[in-house]
C-alpha cells in the first residue's frame, strides 16, 4: 500500500469506499425514481456537504425534476451543532404544491432539518421528503428521520465526499473517520 499523504494522514481509517457510495447512490436513485414517478419533484440540496452527494444522486435518478439549493449554518468550524440554525441562501423557487426531496449530506443531531422542514412547511409544498447520505441517529436531538438514508454510521468524526471539518476535506473521494487529535485542541 502506498503511503498516505497530505490530507489522508488526517484519516484515521476509511469508513465507505468509492465504490460503496457509488453502489449506494444508485440504489437510491432507483428508489426514487420508482417512488416519485410522474411527480417532477424538486430535489432541494443543503449546502455545503450535499453537492457531491446530489449530483451523483440526480444522475442515478431517471424522472423530470428540477433542483434548487439552501445554505444553512448550525456547525461554524466546530464538531458538534451550536443549536443555532441560520439560513445563509434561500430557495429561489416557488415550491407551493411541489414535491420537495431535501438532500442531506449527513443527519447528526437533526437539529438543522428540523428547523429547515418546519421553515419550509409554511411554503405549503405538496410534500416533504428527506434523503441522507449518512444517518447518525446516536446523536440525534432532534424528532427527524430520513425517509432515505445511504448508510447508517457510528458516532465519529467523518470527512470526505462533502464533508468538512473546518471547511477542508471535503475534495477527499471516500468517506473517512478523522484523527482526533486533528480536531481535539482547535481553538487552544
Amino acid at each position: 500500500m502506498a503511503e498516505r499523504t497530505g490530507m489522508e494522514r488526517d484519516v484515521e481509517r476509511i469508513l465507505l469506499t468509492e465504490e460503496q457510495i457509488r453502489a449506494r447512490i444508485k440504489e437510491l436513485g432507483a428508489e426514487i425514481t420508482r417512488d416519485f414517478a410522474g411527480k417532477n419533484p424538486i430535489f432541494v440540496g443543503v449546502l455545503k456537504g450535499c453537492f457531491m452527494f446530489m449530483a451523483d444522486l440526480l444522475r442515478s435518478v431517471d424522472i423530470y425534476c428540477t433542483m434548487d439549493f439552501m445554505a444553512v449554518s448550525s456547525y461554524g468550524s466546530g464538531t458538534s451543532t451550536t443549536g443555532a440554525v441560520k439560513i445563509n441562501k434561500d430557495l429561489s423557487s416557488d415550491i407551493a404544491g411541489r414535491h420537495l426531496i431535501i438532500v442531506e449530506d449527513i443527519l447528526d443531531s437533526g437539529v438543522t432539518l428540523s428547523y429547515l422542514t418546519k421553515y419550509l412547511e409554511v411554503r405549503r409544498p405538496a410534500s416533504i421528503t428527506l434523503v441522507t447520505l449518512l444517518d447518525k441517529p446516536s446523536r440525534r436531538r432532534a424528532d427527524v428521520h430520513a425517509d432515505y438514508a445511504g448508510f447508517e454510521v457510528e458516532d465519529a468524526f467523518v470527512v470526505g465526499y462533502g464533508l468538512d471539518y473546518a471547511e477542508e476535506y471535503r475534495n477527499l473521494p471516500y468517506i473517512g473517520v478523522l484523527k482526533p487529535e486533528v480536531y481535539e485542541h482547535q481553538g487552544e
